[in-house]
């Protein structure tokens, strides 16, 4: 999420000003972090590549193949707002931000991505293209929305990234991408034949044999444990009869359970990487830690689309800031993961800092 209050700590920022009727503008949730946790570095010691702090040593310490995230905000100067009342926008010129951690896919199918309409997307999708950054999950219409992203690894074969949203993170109808019309893929996951079918569809149009196919999808609400029925039926659905290998699921501010189902992982809520919240409390959501998260390094199977191992980094915000996490920390992320996990029959277990899905699973073992 680096709109809003993150925006305003990088090299350009936009306008402040905010219509969520708090009171405060993108300037006021800076305030409350520092606050919090104390004043930034001077803008003299943050580099392009400041708020991924230790997010980068991670990565190059992995070296995945493909970095891809949910970027949760509009890259815009448009000055219109959508009227939904909570508006994300960065300035096109941090874009090098992205670019710095080597962001191969930003996927664009969230509730954040048209907060400054369609210009305001267009937009996006054009400063990206012109970055070098691929994205998924949107389009200047239906067609390109549902297309996935690919990816080709030399000597491993490719991955296609399909993207969308559903109604339950918040996502308006009026944001649907049509024929001649910009905007997200839309999925009806409540309506699972359905969505499924239409899903199976544009898989086919593109698979070929040894592909990996992947589902980044914005669903669900943005606190809760407990997971949506409806979504597992579709994510089981989509791996059954679609051809998925692999579903990144997000919209939940705080991580959630993981479930391994017929060797292919689901990612339910993979929580905020990056966001603004510090020093908002007493909300009722504190117990959540939303500024607890994972970094996510899954290794796929080219050839069955089976997940080989899942390895997971403790990570912190803040000062706006990713941050490994200390030993209180993990500690909680492990016994909460672990818990979670457990509900959907996955154990996980600590690898010196790192958490690890046991491939095994509970129900294997009865």
């Amino acid at each position: 999420m680096l709109g809003r209050g993150v925006d305003q700590i990088l090299k350009y920022s936009c306008d402040p000003v905010l219509y969520e009727g708090s009171g405060i503008d993108a300037n006021g949730y800076v305030k409350l972090a520092v606050k919090e946790n104390g004043p930034l570095p001077p803008e003299s010691e943050r580099g392009v590549d400041y708020i991924w702090g230790d997010a980068i040593p991670i990565l190059e310490f992995h070296k995945p193949d493909f970095r891809i995230i949910n970027l949760e905000t509009s890259i815009t100067v448009n000055d219109k707002p959508w009227p939904k009342g909570i508006n994300y926008r960065m300035h096109p010129k941090n874009v090098d931000i992205i670019q710095a951690a080597k962001i191969h896919c930003c996927v664009l199918s969230n509730n954040h991505v048209i907060d400054w309409g369609y210009d305001g997307l267009l937009e996006t999708m054009s400063t990206l293209q012109g970055a070098n950054v691929s994205y998924s999950g949107a389009g200047s219409n239906s067609l390109e929305a549902e297309s996935p992203t690919v990816f080709n690894v030399q000597g491993k074969g490719r991955l296609l990234v399909f993207a969308g949203a559903h109604h339950s993170s918040g996502v308006p109808d009026a944001w649907k991408a049509e024929v001649s019309r910009p905007g997200i893929n839309i999925l009806d996951i409540h309506n699972v034949e359905k969505a499924v079918s239409k899903l199976k569809e544009q898989v086919i149009k593109f698979k070929k044999e040894g592909d990996v196919v992947m589902l980044s999808i914005h669903w669900g609400g943005n606190w809760g444990w407990e997971i949506d029925e409806n979504h597992k039926k579709f994510a089981h659905a989509a791996i059954d009869k679609a051809g998925i290998d692999l579903i990144h699921g997000h919209s939940s501010h705080h991580i959630k359970g993981i479930e391994l189902y017929k060797d292919k992982l689901i990612i339910y809520g993979c929580g905020d990487f990056l966001n603004d919240y510090e020093g908002i409390t007493g909300q009722g959501y504190d117990a959540y830690r939303d500024d607890l998260s994972l970094m996510y390094f899954p290794e796929i199977n080219p050839s069955n689309g089976k997940l080989v191992s899942l390895f997971m980094v403790p990570t912190r915000i803040k000062q706006m800031c990713i941050h490994k996490a200390k030993e209180k920390e993990i500690q909680w992320i492990l016994k909460t993961m672990d818990h979670e996990c457990g509900k959907l029959g996955v154990q996980v277990r600590r690898v010196r800092d790192e958490l690890q899905l046991v491939l095994r699973t509970r129900q294997d073992e009865l």
